[in-house]
């Protein structure tokens, strides 16, 4: 009687842990569903970068207007950018008091940290000054630029979508620290494509532009009145 009872209670005690065992791993897999979408992967952003390649045409004027001619040294300071285009983010706009950024979409550096080596590149080819130095650098010269970007947006007021670029350039004489010429550079130009691709594309056309109007004007401002 007494082994049949402890039979009888061994088999529902076995069950019940059975049961026990069964319902903590429904709960461990309960929780591991939950926790699934926290670690799985970030979808990763594409990255552009802005870009310059001067005119073979223009490389042979610059050089012609260089010949012979006793050019200064220009000094290039780190550009600068106005709040809000001074991260990687993207940046667009479907309303004039509004900035927005693409989720997915970045920059693979600063817009400012990216136009220093184009602005060397432009400069260094317009044939007004000896050398183009980037600093910081020991180099010294007779002329210095500070740039501050002013806008870099893909504005979505109408169809097709447009890129504005804008900056202002201060050509400052070094050893006096006159201001010879400041002006602000602006361009805008249309997408093909209402994407961030589109967006690119027309922002490195919109610096070409930018950059070799400012390149000429740097050229000839220190022989204005």
């Amino acid at each position: 009687m007494s082994a049949h009872y402890a039979m009888r209670t061994g088999l529902r005690d076995w069950r019940r842990g059975g049961a026990l065992l069964g319902l903590a791993a429904l709960i461990l897999l309960g929780g591991c569903s939950a926790i699934r979408p926290l670690l799985a992967p970030a979808t990763h952003p594409d990255y552009y970068a802005l870009a310059y390649t001067p005119d073979a045409s223009a490389n042979a004027a610059a050089a012609i207007r260089s010949s012979g001619r006793n050019l200064p040294t220009l000094i290039i300071s780190p550009p600068q950018a106005a709040a809000g285009f001074d991260s990687q983010r993207m940046m667009y706009t479907r309303r004039a008091d509004q900035l927005e950024y693409f989720a997915n979409n970045e920059w693979i550096d600063t817009p400012a940290r990216m136009l220093a080596p184009l602005l060397v590149a432009a400069l260094g080819n317009s044939g007004g000054f000896r050398t183009v130095v980037q600093t910081p650098s020991p180099a010294s010269g007779e002329l210095r630029l500070d740039i501050e970007i002013l806008r870099l947006q893909q504005e979505f007021f109408s169809t097709p979508s447009r890129v504005r670029f804008a900056l202002r350039a201060t050509l400052v004489e070094s050893a006096t620290r006159r201001v010879i010429a400041t002006r602000e550079f602006e361009a805008v130009i249309s997408t093909a494509s209402d994407d961030p691709h589109g967006g690119v594309v027309a922002a490195n056309r919109a610096v070409k532009i930018v950059l070799d109007e400012l390149a000429a004007y740097c050229a000839d401002a220190p022989r204005r009145p």
